[in-house]
């Protein structure tokens, strides 16, 4: 559809830069909307005039995060309001478009603007139905005994209200199109289109190290699953090896590092990303066993660095890898899997040289941001009356 306008709205950066990205390359890009300031975005390859920034909530937020001087109670509310907030700016500015496309819990009143105009409204959600996220995340904390707050109900009820309201949804992976399903939602409403994947960064260096490494990327937390890794690994019980945790910690980490205790265990806190690619390259295998996500993309990340992964099904690894191909793909909440995939792999170095090198096959196989903007463009065109 010749002249198709897109605006698009996202409280951070996350892939909706991307996705600018790559609409504004097709000549589709009205604006884009972003709690972030714009200097936090001058390297995203969008336009400054095309950026819309309203950081009075969201970057405060973010710094006070940082400096981890926020009671919970407050990050909280700031965070409802952060989203609140942006979602009214953008139904107060939004720029003529045919098709508006907003993160989750960011295009309530927008979209209903969109649609006031003729317009149509996307709902784009980075994860599973947060009925479903929230349901999962209390049950995993319940069986741990830990205290758990919940999804904040406002942003829960909020969110269920634009999937109500959207003309269509998107979602990056199988896993979490299969949640939306669970919780009632009609399939047909449904759309994925998997994230892209940038691996310029990330290849194989020097080769792994002498002992069997087994590396975690991700903020070490209940929802990537931490709890089932650390049991995992000590019950492997594996000679002449390490877990290396690579991430920012929760206010859960060290409980659970106490009750599952490991004593061949690496921290690395939080590291750049040419920290990252180092440790991937030293590494035998990455374990990614969370209970809940879209699709992580640390696991792209580990297979162009010719490392085998281990993840859940609940990481949407189903939609980048197979089952015994470039790694193992296991149930979530499986320690005992984790355990026994851990040891085929230390005892058969041959095995894992061959998934090694699948993994990279499978890697230079995977697609970049370009054909996410082609696809969201399909739906995009379908939804304004092109029929794509």
């Amino acid at each position: 559809m010749a002249g198709l306008s897109v605006a698009v709205a996202t409280i951070g950066r996350y892939h909706s830069f991307d996705l600018a990205r790559e609409l504004q390359n097709a000549g589709s890009l009205a604006a884009i909307y972003t709690g972030f300031p714009r200097w936090a975005v001058r390297d995203s390859g969008v336009e400054p005039a095309r950026i819309r920034s309203f950081p009075w909530i969201q970057t405060p937020k973010a710094a006070l995060q940082r400096w981890r001087m926020m009671p919970p109670a407050v990050e909280r509310a700031m965070a409802w309001h952060a989203l609140e907030f942006l979602d009214r700016y953008v139904a107060r500015t939004l720029v003529p478009c045919d098709v508006f496309t907003a993160l989750s819990g960011t295009g309530l009143a927008a979209g209903r603007v969109a649609q006031r105009r003729g317009g149509a409204y996307v709902c784009d959600r980075g994860s599973t139905h947060i009925g479903f996220q929230d349901r999962i995340l209390r049950e995993e904390f319940d069986r741990l005994g830990l205290a758990f707050a919940g999804v904040d109900p406002r942003i829960r009820d909020k969110e269920v209200r634009e999937y109500e309201q959207a003309d269509a949804i998107t979602v990056p992976s199988g896993f979490a199109l299969e949640s939306f399903v669970e919780m009632g939602v009609a399939a047909d409403k449904l759309h994925r289109i998997p994230y892209g994947v940038d691996l310029s960064a990330f290849h194989a260096g020097a080769g792994r190290d002498r002992e069997f490494r087994v590396l975690f990327v991700g903020m070490l937390c209940v929802r990537k699953g931490l709890h089932d890794l650390l049991q995992g690994f000590q019950a492997a019980g594996l000679a002449n090896s390490r877990l290396v945790l690579v991430g920012p910690a929760a206010p859960e980490t060290e409980a659970l590092l106490a009750r599952f205790p490991v004593a061949a265990l690496e921290r690395t806190g939080a590291l750049p990303r040419a920290g990252v690619v180092a440790e991937m390259s030293r590494a035998s295998v990455l374990v990614l066993p969370s209970v809940e996500e879209g699709l992580a993309l640390v696991m792209a990340q580990a297979l162009a660095c010719g490392l085998p992964v281990i993840a859940s099904r609940n990481t949407g690894a189903e939609d980048l890898f197979t089952d015994g191909g470039e790694g193992f793909i296991v149930d979530v909440r499986d320690a005992p899997a984790i355990a026994e995939r851990l040891t085929r792999l230390a005892d058969d170095r041959t095995l894992l040289d061959s998934m090694s090198e699948a993994a990279a096959r499978r890697a230079g196989a995977l697609t970049g941001w370009a054909a996410y903007g082609r696809a969201s463009l399909a739906l995009f065109r379908k939804l304004a009356g092109a029929g794509g």
